[in-house]
């Protein structure tokens, strides 16, 4: 006989109301309801949508694939892509990292990606290269038209042109935004896609002018650009643009009600990835040739460290968001009460996935996994509950995650059970012994 899930209410229940289901009198006929119209029922259409946004991607990457191309020559191409592809891996691998908690599906990453390396970098092109001419021709002063295009109208064109992905994903995707590392990480692959265009452009440019020149080798123009851009500052742009991921993070986790924050705070990060990136880009023409060292070794690399700390402890403030409120549905009968402790680490986690696979195989390893996953977000969902940011259908959220952990509990709690024994999360009592009977010892 298969054992039924619990039935008793969570204590104590989170603090939002349960949304009532209409009863079958008040639902009114099939041919009563108004038809929706051809337009509507095919935009509510999963496969519709997704078409179109590949659609649009897939525009987006061949009109600026010719325009990379037209600029920088095919040799130039081909250069520039080989030298920028090296830094990609590893910032999408840090990322992900920084993920690994609660996540976020690929499609999401793969989008924010696909969206900068585009979408965002044919906008910045164009608009740049229309502000720049615009303001030349209006002050018949080149030079200052493309001071004043790096400091002032690119910042602002590529930082809006990049939060557009967070702001998409923060709308259409909110399950799977809930909290700073989510908006650090959307933000962090959108600008590593971004960068990854824009130092296609660069270098294949250094390289045609090293073609020109004739010269090759460390001197050149290509080893200077490779060593300024990929070596020094490859997480100039991810580190800009995270500062509007953590103001939408941060929105998400804000309570509903407190609509005018929810609307501020990603507009403030905004503001403060434009100043950033301005002064990242001023910071030759500003402060004299030797500017640029003197604000990357002063501003850019202890803003990188602060940031970099920042996602790292909030990372770790979701780990203790677990061990604070899956207890709730430990006491309720829904987990074992050694699964808190193995979920909020990462290290038993990675044991539990193990002692599946090596058990069971890999189905149940990823069996191990999806239990992970929706543990983790019910207890994310638990707390924004809390701070009243949960949405109106919290109740069914949390009914459909307890029904997928449910179908995962008889592989999966055994494994983690084994893991917080293993990892010294959970003491395992000593053996007992029976004292009863006389003591030889006894006179």
């Amino acid at each position: 006989m298969s054992e039924s899930p619990p039935q008793q209410q969570l204590s104590p229940q989170p603090p939002h109301p349960a949304v009532p289901r209409p009863v079958p009198s008040e639902v009114p006929m099939l041919g009563a309801l108004p038809q929706p119209r051809r337009v509507t029922r095919l935009w509510r259409s999963k496969a519709v949508r997704a078409g179109l946004v590949i659609t649009l991607l897939a525009l987006s990457g061949l009109v600026i694939l010719a325009l990379v191309r037209e600029q920088t020559g095919t040799h130039g191409f081909l250069v520039g892509l080989g030298l920028a592809t090296l830094p990609v891996p590893l910032l999408m691998a840090a990322f992900r990292w920084l993920d690994r908690v609660e996540p976020g599906p690929w499609k999401n990453l793969l989008f924010a990606f696909a969206w900068g390396a585009c979408a965002a970098a044919l906008v910045a092109i164009i608009a740049n290269t229309f502000a720049t001419r615009w303001i030349a021709t209006a002050t018949a002063d080149p030079a200052s038209a493309d001071t004043l295009g790096a400091t002032v109208i690119a910042p602002i064109v590529e930082e809006s042109a990049k939060a557009a992905a967070v702001l998409l994903i923060f709308l259409f995707r909110r399950r799977d935004f809930t909290g700073i590392v989510d908006g650090v990480v959307v933000a962090g692959f959108t600008a590593t896609g971004f960068a990854f265009t824009e130092n296609i452009l660069y270098l294949g440019n250094a390289f045609g002018e090293d073609q020109q020149i004739g010269t090759s080798g460390l001197a050149s123009v290509t080893a200077a650009t490779f060593f300024v851009r990929i070596v020094m500052s490859p997480f100039a742009h991810p580190l800009f643009t995270v500062l509007t991921g953590i103001g939408f993070g941060i929105a998400a986790l804000s309570a509903r009600r407190a609509r005018i924050r929810r609307v501020a705070l990603p507009l403030l990060g905004l503001a403060l990835a434009m100043g950033m990136h301005a002064l990242w880009n001023s910071s030759a023409s500003l402060f004299g040739p030797w500017g640029f060292y003197a604000v990357y070794g002063a501003f850019m690399v202890p803003a990188f460290g602060l940031l970099t700390w920042l996602s790292i402890w909030t990372r770790q403030r979701e780990l203790r968001t677990i061990s604070a409120e899956l207890p709730a549905y430990a006491a309720a009968g829904w987990l074992a009460h050694t699964e808190p402790r193995a979920l909020s680490s990462m290290r038993a986690r990675t044991v539990a996935r193990d002692f599946a696979r090596r058990t069971h195989g890999r189905a149940a390893a990823h069996t191990v996994s999806e239990y992970e996953a929706y543990a983790t977000s019910l207890a994310f969902l638990r707390r924004r509950a809390h701070r009243g940011a949960a949405g109106p259908d919290f109740v069914e959220r949390e009914q459909e995650l307890l029904h997928h952990l449910w179908q995962r509990k008889h592989v999966a709690g055994p494994a983690l059970t084994y893991a917080a024994r293993a990892t010294g999360r959970v003491r395992t009592p000593p053996p007992y012994r029976d004292y009863s009977g006389p003591n030889p010892y006894r006179h």
